[in-house]
């Protein structure tokens, strides 16, 4: 069992960008977990189903912790949705001409980008029996998005799942993973150009290509 004694790095990987076999992608609807992270952690997080004919490097992933980003299609009633300005042109009507009319209204944003670290595995702490992919957005949400589609773009492997002598440990680890998933995202090569929600702890655009999460 594990306690967590020694200094980790924040940072993983080369400032250059993933390196294979990231990224890797999953998809899917929000579904209700175990109902342990909110209540006995503190750290909500979003499930997704394990389904290896929709994401087949699933089946052979290692068992652990991953970092990267999450896209979420929020409906325009949740409180963190986003509105995206839209300008409207109505040309004259009369003859002569008169006024054109021009209305600005607001639509929601179909996907935001945020970062997120996430699990795969079987929790051993909790002795779980079934697999499972448990996703910590990092962003503190007004309210649950149950059923919204959330995408995945995983970028990399963070650490081996482990058992924990007591709640305390597992947590105080699950912050580190949450520190070292926003030091490492917060690198122009790791961030979407596509821009992420709040700037993720670093640029608010990079140069990563995170097209897929929001397309």
């Amino acid at each position: 069992m594990a306690d967590i004694t020694d200094p980790r790095p924040r940072i993983l990987y080369p400032d250059a960008g993933p390196e294979p076999p990231f990224p890797l992608r999953m998809e899917g609807a929000v579904i209700s977990g175990f109902g342990r992270g909110s209540k006995e952690l503190g750290i909500p997080t979003a499930n997704l189903p394990v389904d290896a004919a929709a994401t087949p490097w699933i089946a052979d992933a290692r068992s652990g912790v991953y970092f990267g980003w999450a896209s979420l299609a929020l409906p325009p009633t949740h409180p963190d949705s986003i509105p995206t300005p839209t300008t409207t042109t109505t040309p004259p009507t009369t003859t002569p001409p008169t006024t054109t009319t021009t209305t600005t209204t607001t639509t929601a944003t179909k996907f935001q980008i945020y970062p997120m670290v996430m699990s795969i595995g079987y929790n051993p702490f909790y002795k779980n029996s079934v697999r499972s992919a448990e996703v910590h957005v990092l962003h503190s949400f007004g309210a649950d998005f149950y059923d919204a589609t959330m995408r995945l773009l995983i970028l990399g492997f963070v650490r081996d799942e482990r058992d924990y002598s007591g709640l305390d440990a597992l947590v105080d680890d699950i912050r580190i993973d949450c520190d070292v998933a926003r030091q490492s995202l917060a690198r122009p090569a790791w961030t979407p150009a596509e821009g992420v929600v709040g700037g993720g702890g670093g640029p608010a655009k990079g140069t990563l290509d995170g097209s897929w999460l929001v397309r």
